[in-house]
């Protein structure tokens, strides 16, 4: 036994030495977890070992820019978005105009609109007894300051409800006097209002504002493009909107429309942003459109709206002068085009000073507050209306009814109505 043993040994040290074969790689992953796969890891590049590193968690997918942003609740200001933004000059900015009186009347449109086909700029034709007043226009005594008086009194002199020349005709309202005027008028209707006023200035409807030219195929579509979206995504998805049309310009060179406005400067493609106009929409394709971050639905209404201008049934001359139940009744007649997005645009487009929107959320909010009503506790369901729901705050009938009290200027009550709870219109009014 002991010869056996010795002879092995002998044997085993006189065989040359192997070197040792290397570990066979683990089939066990260097991270694992009962609750999710982790890929083996492939070597460190630098020769490190993959073992020390920490493991790591896959990231999220990161929203679009575009998508940041929860919708408002219900239709408010800031979902209509851009709708009151003038039309862009020809280096690419925003126009703005020195602000010259001309006549104005609460329940007519105010606005200077410039036609989406020829640039041509449209004032709403005078009536007939404001044109006789017209004359009297320059030696008249200045209304503005009488009017200012009164807000900063509380007064109310001189201030009608009627229209543009209101009682005698040494009385006329123009768009440098109508904001005033409409002022003095809430106050005295109900002097609470004067501390909401003293804080807050309605650009929408000074001077400055009525000076200001609006694009109304713009202005509608951006309702469109702003529907259901934040206001920071409408601003994105009308940005790339425009974008598109801009590509084109890029590579034909400017558009040939009998305007040179639309590449007045062909080295600078920066200045190339110019809101395309109905034709240009109305020819092209749907998913072209869609590559702006427009829905089918919404691409659809976009050239649906486009058509209507481009076939001349809808213009700017038309909207100008339409009594306000015929344009609502003619701009609801077109796909995408609710009454709260037609009654948005005759405020913050046209500049009616006397359009109220019993359906917007925000306005039926400030509206409870300021009669003193308890709104967060109505928003959580204590103490509201009939099963709370659409009308939580208060009821439509109320809301006509207190809104009739400061007619004509129901526009300018309404938007402070949305100062009271700080409703944000920011983007109507960029």
């Amino acid at each position: 036994m002991t010869s056996r043993r010795s002879a092995r040994l002998a044997a085993l040290a006189n065989s040359p030495t192997k070197p040792a074969a290397p570990p066979a790689p683990s089939a066990i992953p260097l991270v694992s977890s009962r609750k999710r796969k982790v890929a083996t890891e492939a070597p460190a590049v630098d020769g490190s070992d993959p073992g020390s590193a920490a493991p790591s968690t896959p990231r999220k997918r990161r929203a679009r820019a575009a998508d940041l942003g929860d919708p408002p609740d219900t239709p408010t200001p800031a979902a209509a978005s851009l709708l009151a933004e003038p039309v862009q000059t020809p280096s690419g900015r925003r126009a703005r105009h020195a602000a010259v009186a001309r006549l104005a009347d609460p329940t007519r449109t105010n606005a200077l609109l410039r036609s989406p086909k020829t640039s041509r700029i449209i004032a709403p034709e005078p009536a007939s007894d404001e044109v006789a007043a017209a004359a009297k226009l320059n030696s008249a005594p200045s209304a503005a300051a009488a009017a200012m008086a009164a807000v900063d009194g509380g007064g109310g002199g001189g201030v009608g409800g009627a229209g543009g020349i209101t009682g005698a005709v040494d009385h006329i309202t123009t768009s440098a006097t109508i904001l005033s005027e409409a002022l003095a008028h809430l106050i005295r209707i109900d002097p609470r209002m004067k501390p909401l006023i003293d804080r807050h200035h309605c650009r929408l409807f000074s001077p400055e504002g009525l000076a200001e030219q609006i694009d109304p195929f713009e202005a509608l579509c951006s309702s469109i493009i702003s529907q259901q979206v934040s206001g920071a995504a409408a601003k994105s998805i009308k940005a790339r909107f425009i974008a598109l049309f801009n590509q084109d310009d890029e590579s034909s060179g400017s558009i040939d429309d009998g305007h040179d406005i639309i590449n007045p400067h062909p080295d600078n493609n920066n200045n190339k942003k110019r809101f395309p106009t109905p034709e240009q929409v109305a020819a092209t394709p749907l998913d072209r459109l869609r590559t702006a971050g427009l829905s089918q639905r919404k691409a659809e209404y976009l050239v649906g709206l486009a058509q209507e201008f481009a076939s001349g049934r809808l213009t700017a001359q038309s909207l100008a002068e339409a009594p306000y139940e015929e344009l609502v009744e003619r701009l609801t007649a077109v796909r995408g085009l609710g009454r709260w997005t037609v009654e948005m645009f005759a405020m913050f487009a046209l500049k009616r000073l006397d359009v109220f929107s019993t359906g917007d959320l925000g306005v039926q909010r400030g509206m409870a507050a300021f009669v003193g009503r308890d709104v967060a506790k109505l928003k959580n369901g204590g103490g509201g209306g009939k099963g709370g729901g659409k009308w939580r705050y208060m009821s439509e009938k109320e809301m006509v009814e207190i809104s009739e009290r400061f007619r004509p200027y129901r526009s300018v009550f309404m938007w402070y109505m949305w100062r009271v709870e700080e409703t944000d219109i920011s983007t109507l009014e960029s």
